[in-house]
């Protein structure tokens, strides 16, 4: 459908996404990339057609962000898709909402990559995932005509276009006592690499090997990971000594599972993994039974509840609702700023790529590269595709001996890692 034939439709952001406008600039865009990498060179050309056809059957992607009097809403972009290009410059960069055709994702390609990358206020990882996955599947049927012969030009059955927001829908009404936490963590400083650079490092590992490993120290992959990101943080920068603040590795949980939800708007919710340093010299052992703790902790239902009760109960006060936007502004700036600095950096896992089979011989591997924020100079994001896991850390550091560390200590134990990164931060 050609956007100037749409419908004029308006909808509110959903519950999480009302902060990302308020904390987004130059310097913390909240934006986040996935990619794809292709067995074949890019057809931009192709790729083009295939955006221009897809943001048509998506409209939380065919949207642009208005300011109202009370809070920011989206409605309908009326303007043509936003052009493909190659890409040029560093990821996860800003997308400045009245630029790039008032859209609020870019789409680039180099070589035989394709990325998207989205800014937060339109929805997560796993919706992101929905409308990439029908873009790719859109340009592989319009560079092998076969494909639409045999799969027709539709989206797959199994493709939501739900738009629900699930924390509303999931909130009962009930303010629970839950609050963010404001303890200051151990924050990841040092050299910074020059403005709006990014040091990226991927990680390519079996996934056979990481099930193994996990299994053999008793905890999941998830808390294996996570237990050693914190353990190379640990050693690297606390060099096995005591230190007052703790390390706090941010976990974003995807609560669709939780609740049933199909929506591609955001629906997730924060967990920590807190490390707490109360005597010198602690194992690998010793700092994965304490993440596992930590998350398990936190990782059940009543928790994701009240994390939502907390979270919406404030969007539905009735005083706070009449609040001019100017206002709200200022008070969610003072709230994140003082929330901000709590976690020293984040990992986020969003699991195996599930791509149909059809499909499957034109696609080599999956990357998501994370921005960077207010007290996180560094973070983790892990894919995972046909047997391949690729863990990514970026950061704006020019300091890699956590990477080091963190890929060592996998090889060490039994892991086989193959490194690729970008160049910066490495003296290659």
């Amino acid at each position: 459908m050609s956007p100037k034939n749409k419908d004029m439709k308006w909808d509110k952001l959903d519950n999480t996404a009302l902060l990302f406008p308020v904390i987004a600039n130059e310097s913390m865009s909240s934006v986040y990339r996935i990619s794809v990498t292709l067995t074949e060179e890019i057809q931009p050309v192709m790729l083009q057609q295939a955006l221009d056809h897809v943001l048509g059957l998506f409209d939380i992607f065919h949207a642009r962000m208005r300011r109202g009097m009370f809070w920011y809403y989206f409605e309908t972009n009326t303007r043509p898709a936003p052009r493909v290009r190659e890409e040029t410059s560093y990821p996860c960069l800003y997308i400045p909402p009245y630029q790039n055709n008032n859209y609020l994702f870019r789409v680039t390609y180099y070589r035989k990559r394709i990325n998207l990358e989205v800014f937060h206020v339109l929805t997560d990882g796993m919706g992101a995932i929905t409308f990439f996955r029908e873009l790719i599947y859109k340009y592989l049927r319009l560079t092998h005509p076969n494909l639409t012969e045999k799969l027709g030009d539709g989206l797959c059955s199994d493709t939501s276009l739900n738009k629900e927001d699930s924390y509303i829908k999931n909130y009962t009404g009930k303010k629970l006592s839950k609050k963010y936490k404001t303890e200051r963590a151990l924050e990841l400083d040092g050299e910074f690499l020059p403005s709006g650079a990014l040091s990226v490092t991927h990680g390519y590992m079996n996934i056979d090997e990481v099930k193994c490993a996990a299994k053999k120290r008793g905890v999941s992959v998830n808390t294996y990971l996570v237990g050693i990101y914190t353990y190379s943080i640990y050693k690297e920068v606390l060099h096995g000594g005591i230190f007052k603040k703790p390390i706090s590795i941010c976990v974003p949980v995807n609560l669709r599972p939780f609740y049933n939800s199909i929506t591609i708007k955001n629906f997730f919710a924060m967990i920590e993994a807190v490390f707490r340093t109360e005597k010198e010299n602690y194992t690998l052992e010793e700092i994965l039974q304490i993440v596992d703790a930590s998350l398990k902790s936190q990782l059940t239902k009543e928790n994701m509840d009240s994390l939502i009760a907390y979270n919406v109960s404030n969007e539905m006060n009735r005083m706070h609702r009449i609040v001019p936007l100017i206002f709200k502004r200022m008070a969610m700036k003072f709230v994140y700023r003082s929330t901000a600095l709590s976690n020293t950096s984040t990992v986020t896992n969003l699991g195996e790529m599930q791509i149909r089979e059809d499909y499957k011989p034109y696609i080599e591997r999956f990357h998501i590269v994370l921005s960077m924020t207010k007290g996180q100079n560094m973070k983790s994001a892990v894919s995972t595709y046909d047997g391949e896991m690729v863990y990514t850390i970026s950061t704006k550091l020019s300091d890699i001996s956590i990477q080091r560390r963190f890929f060592r200590t996998l090889t060490e134990d039994g892991v086989s890692v193959t490194i690729e990164t970008n160049g910066e931060g490495y003296d290659i």
